[in-house]
Order: C-alpha cells, then structure tokens, then sequence
C-alpha cells in the first residue's frame, strides 16, 4: 500500500499536488489553534455551571450552553478551515476565507453581555 493511499482524508490527499511542508505544518498549527480555542470555550461553559456563576440559573444555563455551542462550532472550524485551505494549497488556489468566525465572535459577544448583565442585576 503507498502511503498516498494510507493518508487521511484521502478526499484531501488524493488530489493535487502536495504543498512546501511548511504550508501544510502551518495550516496543522491553524487546526491545532482552532482546537484549543474549541477546548476553552467548552472548558469554560462547564466551568459556568460547576463553580455556579452568582447568576439566575437560567442565565447561567443559556451562558453555559453558549460557550458549549462555540466550542462545537470551533471544532467544526478547525475540521472545515483545515480541509478547505489544504485542498486550496495542493490545487494552487486562493486560500479561503471562513465561515464559521463571525458566529462564534457574535456567540461570545452574547456570552459576554449575558454575564454582564446578569452580574450586575
């Protein structure tokens, strides 16, 4: 077996040429990045909840479930943006932009008026 035909995705690896490594080890280090920004907002949105934010527990539960919801998104990113900007290198294109940066920006926006407003009423 080649080691083409071993490398995951192969919907990735299977076409075009392959990149200067430096690209394809920087756009791992861009998914890695992605990944713990994934891992933060999950952290945080248990954190919410176990250290019981002195919010009303429906506030603190829609805040937890915000940051849950941008730790699933982030993840979905980094899968989405790594693909995408791989496939974009081997093919010689246009690196693409993301889809996914502005909703978790307006989640965390929420997230951050949401405490506000809950800490000071």
């Amino acid at each position: 077996m080649s080691s083409e035909a071993r490398r995951f995705p192969r919907s990735v690896y299977g076409k075009g040429e392959d990149p200067d490594p430096r690209f394809s080890l920087a756009n791992e280090r861009t998914f890695l990045a992605w990944v713990r920004t994934s891992l933060a907002f999950v952290a945080g949105g248990l954190a919410v909840e176990a250290l019981e934010l002195p919010v009303s527990q429906p506030l603190r539960l829609t805040i937890s479930l915000l940051l849950l919801l941008a730790g699933i998104a982030a993840a979905v990113q980094a899968w989405l943006g790594w693909v995408r900007t791989e496939r974009a290198m081997r093919h010689v294109g246009s690196l693409p932009s993301s889809g996914l940066k502005l909703p978790i920006v307006i989640i965390l926006g929420i997230v951050c008026v949401a405490v506000l407003v809950g800490l000071l009423l």
